[in-house]
């Protein structure tokens, strides 16, 4: 990775350029839904952006990274879900989305978290150190693509709930539960 690129906490400023950096890293994604930059506005909105970072080269940011609490079902607590993470296209490719996924879970560790879980694609975050675990679920996803991290060596069992922001589609922007 360039020496050049710092990992830093978002800021207020930089809002609007972690949505211009999502909606290019997603925009040529088939599995793509395109609605990262939606589901990133909900979680800040509802405070729920445990950890935030960006990665930025010459006053520029080029990449981020969201991690959130998750729910599990066996009532494990502590534990994150991991993204969106994006890299503009240009970038791609160079280790900085995994230079953001290191430091964002160093950073999970340092707030005590006890594991982290994320749906994406099996080649590349296996070689971060997410596996797959028998028994912890999301539904409506496929096993082979949802992973896990523990940080303690304990293994949650049953389903992980991601944040409500995750639902967010830019379709529905402020509506509550009723």
């Amino acid at each position: 990775m360039n020496p050049n690129i710092a990992i830093r906490n978002e800021t207020d400023a930089d809002v609007g350029a972690i949505t211009e950096v999502t909606i290019a890293a997603f925009k040529t994604l088939e599995i793509s839904n395109h609605t990262e930059q939606f589901i990133i506005e909900a979680l800040r909105a509802a405070k729920a952006l445990a950890v935030s970072l960006v990665a930025e080269l010459d006053g520029r940011v080029i990449g981020h990274i969201a991690f959130s609490p998750v729910a599990i079902s066996d009532g494990t607590r502590n534990w994150y879900g991991l993204g969106p993470v994006s890299v503009l296209p240009e970038y791609q490719r160079q280790g900085i989305g995994k230079a953001l996924i290191r430091k964002g879970l160093s950073r999970l560790r340092d707030m005590n978290a006890r594991g982290c879980c994320l749906v994406g694609h099996p080649d590349y975050y296996r070689k971060v150190g997410f596996t797959n675990f028998p028994g912890l679920v999301h539904e409506g996803v496929p096993p082979e693509v949802f992973f896990a991290l523990s940080f303690d060596g304990h293994t949650p069992q049953g389903t992980v709930t991601f944040h409500e922001g995750f639902e967010a589609d830019g379709q529905h922007e402020g509506a509550g539960d009723a």
